[in-house]
């Protein structure tokens, strides 16, 4: 590889971390970083990269990082130790952490690489594996003017729409709050269409009328036909992780004053989904709690 493609490392090769590497890998001189190293291993020999041995390697020698893990405290593990990433991060690099994180702790991420000269952005995706893979994500950026200029060509191997939402943590707040909506999407379609099921109503026509209406949303027009009324309920995403957007979304609301009953209500009802279906579940299937209760199937 010539000398003049930058070198670039990726710490998490999750369901959508791998393909957002992937594409990174086209464009830089890669470095991966797993838990599980088989897995990173299997991707290097795939896509031409190297495998690093500790968080620590991974980074020595990187102009950007970039990490994809499912909590902000994953993160923070990352960082801590003599083998972790923040040792291997050389002053004027750049940490581009696309965890769905903590807007807090990622402002805490921040002040703490900034004293020793990394800069720092959280970069939140959206657009699903489907995305990751065909380089068609969203990305909210929270990031001070001039490192999201340096982060905008990075973010660009793996993302369409890339928007400056503001300084450090906005990213992942409106991340957060963008996906407690569709909790709360998810919980209202489950519960009118479990009430139109036990009224006799096909929920095929239903939701037809609905989608030419203005109750339509992503749940009625994508998820609803893929997921529920077929009956194949595949798992893409973790109800876990999606409790815990919505949980960040809460804190985002407390913390700037805003009540927010209605998602609160929504917090609750995904936090009992969680507890009643386990942590493996897709985030859809909070319906079929619903239906449980209702005593009914959401299907045609």
């Amino acid at each position: 590889m010539p000398s003049a493609t930058p070198k670039a490392a990726f710490l998490g090769l999750g369901a959508i971390g791998r393909p957002m590497a992937a594409r990174l890998a086209r464009k830089m001189d890669l470095t991966v970083w797993n838990r599980t190293r088989a897995r990173a291993e299997e991707f290097a020999a795939q896509h031409g990269a190297r495998v690093g041995k500790t968080p620590r390697e991974t980074a020595a020698g990187a102009e950007v990082v970039v990490t994809c893990l499912p909590t902000s405290a994953e993160v923070d593990q990352l960082l801590d130790g003599p083998d972790g990433l923040e040792a291997g991060l050389a002053r004027g690099a750049l940490l581009l952490d696309c965890t769905s994180g903590d807007p807090a702790a990622s402002r805490r991420i921040a002040a703490r690489l900034g004293a020793h000269g990394v800069a720092f952005a959280d970069c939140p995706v959206s657009g699903g594996t489907n995305g990751a893979e065909a380089g068609t994500l969203t990305v909210m950026v929270g990031a001070d003017d001039a490192t999201f200029v340096r982060a905008r060509p990075v973010l660009e191997a793996f993302g369409r729409r890339i928007d400056h939402m503001g300084d450090v943590g906005t990213g992942q707040a409106v991340k957060a709050v963008n996906n407690a909506l569709l909790a709360a999407h998810i919980i209202a379609f489950g519960e009118g269409f479990a009430a139109l099921a036990k009224a006799g109503v096909p929920a095929g026509k239903a939701l037809g009328i609905v989608n030419a209406s203005s109750g339509r949303s992503f749940v009625s027009e994508v998820l609803a036909p893929e997921r529920v009324l077929s009956g194949r309920w595949p798992r893409t995403f973790r109800l876990a992780l999606l409790e815990k957007d919505v949980r960040i979304a809460l804190s985002v609301l407390d913390g700037n004053g805003v009540r927010g009953p209605l998602l609160h209500l929504v917090g609750e009802i995904f936090g009992q989904a969680r507890a009643a279906l386990g942590d493996a579940v897709d985030h859809v299937e909070a319906i079929r709690l619903i239906e449980r209760e209702a005593g009914v199937e959401i299907r045609g």
